[in-house]
């Protein structure tokens, strides 16, 4: 599974750091995500979803 966290927060203007602080996890919780290292629990996907305004389906895709 594959995403596309980093690039929709870029396009909102969010640091690494915002996006944890909104989620209230790590900024390296997030590094982790973004980089395949990790896969974010389902509550932590659609939140993130909701925070970069934005659905699941664009955010998260398989391989």
């Amino acid at each position: 599974m594959g995403n596309n966290i980093k690039y929709y927060r870029q396009m909102k203007g969010i640091t690494q750091q915002e996006l944890a602080d909104k989620l209230n996890v790590s900024r390296q919780y997030i590094s982790e995500i973004e980089n395949g290292k990790k896969l974010p629990t389902v509550k932590i996907a659609f939140d993130c979803a909701g925070v970069l305004c934005t659905t699941l389906e664009m955010l998260f895709y398989y391989l």
